[in-house]
């Protein structure tokens, strides 16, 4: 059972079914991506602790896959304890289903402030400078401590929502305000970070299998308000850069624990790392492996989960471009889409989502090459020449 069923859950429950797993797709929104292949789906509010239990009752899954932040994840955690009370008292009904990667990394994840807590305090992992407030004045309080700039984001939210970069005093007040308006869930409770002068940011997609820890070649990715544009991969770095980052990423998914791939996200100066997130699922960054290695982060994600081998390689440079929508709209068309595939070694996955909005990702292109920075070219291109229409 996916719990979030957009774009990157369609890509795990295809990755699912072509190792012959019957695969559940629940979303908050009917019709998303993911309903449109799952064998079967069902809309719920994911964050009501009540429905979620009970759609888990009634399926009695083997797994459940968390792909979203917006989850009641004490219902998890409440499934997890079943299985571990089930197996202490030899059940051999009831408790089934495992909680993927676990449900305390769910918990975790889903919240900034357990994860920097855990990154930071726990495990002495460097990040930048941070506070968490619960008000406009504890905001700047943050800030005079910390310093402009500075970015401000929700606790709980995903790809760029909420996020803010101010960059003095008459930045504070908006940027508050869209914490709070624009995250997954409104906790009333916001991160500020001080600002890290870096030189480039990758995402590292690292696997926890039944063979132990692997790493994919490090995603580079550019990003606008918080969310990701454009991704390439390999992100050339330095010997002391990568494996500082692949020791970081160690720590901190196996502090974690649990199997499947983590999308861990990291700030490099030179050969200075430092942790900024963590995601328990493919990342969208690394929708680029879809042609750039011999098993995508889905395919690496649904293999760990199962128990199944695992191979991280790499067979080519490639890159990944954002379609956006471009328009508000119900029910798009795309054109340009033969003219996109021309553009040499690319493809398309062109999501399904049945609402348009002007810069709601609808799409993206993936190309390969002999280079990254070709790679890109043609990506950035392909994604160019489509345009949803009403």
């Amino acid at each position: 059972m996916l719990l979030g069923a957009g774009e990157l859950g369609k890509e795990v429950i295809i990755a699912f079914q072509r190792l012959g797993v019957e695969v559940i797709a629940v979303d908050r929104y009917d019709n998303a991506p993911g309903h449109q292949v799952a064998h079967h789906a069902f809309t719920i509010d994911m964050s009501d602790p009540e429905q979620l239990l009970a759609l888990i009752d009634a399926q009695q899954p083997d797994f459940v896959v968390p792909e979203i932040e917006a989850i009641a994840t004490d219902a998890l955690a409440e499934v997890e304890q079943r299985r571990s009370g089930a197996r202490r008292n030899d059940q051999t009904d009831g408790g089934r289903t495992v909680v993927i990667p676990t449900a305390r990394a769910t918990q975790l994840t889903m919240n900034r402030e357990g994860i920097r807590r855990l990154a930071a305090e726990e495990l002495g992992l460097p990040t930048s400078p941070y506070a968490f407030a619960e008000s406009l004045i504890e905001v700047e309080n943050a800030l005079g401590a910390i310093g402009f700039p500075a970015v401000i984001k929700p606790v709980m939210s995903s790809s760029g929502k909420g996020q803010s970069v101010v960059r003095g005093p008459e930045d504070v007040s908006a940027a508050w305000d869209y914490a709070l308006t624009g995250g997954r869930v409104d906790l009333g409770r916001v991160i500020v970070e001080g600002f890290v002068d870096f030189d480039y940011e990758i995402t590292l997609l690292t696997v926890r299998s039944a063979s132990g820890t692997e790493f994919c070649e490090p995603v580079g990715h550019r990003q606008e308000s918080g969310d990701y544009v454009e991704s390439w991969q390999p992100q050339p770095m330095s010997d002391a850069a990568l494996a500082a980052a692949q020791a970081v990423a160690e720590k901190i998914t196996t502090a974690l624990g649990g199997r499947g791939l983590f999308g861990v996200e990291l700030f490099v100066k030179g050969d200075d790392v430092y942790f900024s997130e963590v995601s328990p699922r493919p990342h969208d960054t690394g929708l680029v492996t879809l042609r750039t290695q011999r098993f995508s982060e889905f395919e690496l994600h649904a293999r760990a989960i199962l128990g199944l081998p695992v191979d991280t390689t790499l067979i080519s440079p490639g890159a990944s471009a954002v379609i956006y929508g471009g328009v508000d709209a119900e029910g798009i068309a795309y054109e340009g889409v033969a003219d996109a595939l021309a553009v040499p070694e690319t493809d398309l996955r062109l999501f399904g989502k049945p609402t348009s909005f002007v810069r709601r990702r609808m799409g993206v292109a993936v190309s390969t090459a002999k280079d990254i920075e070709t790679a890109r070219a043609r990506a950035t291109e392909a994604a160019s020449r489509v345009r949803p229409v009403t």
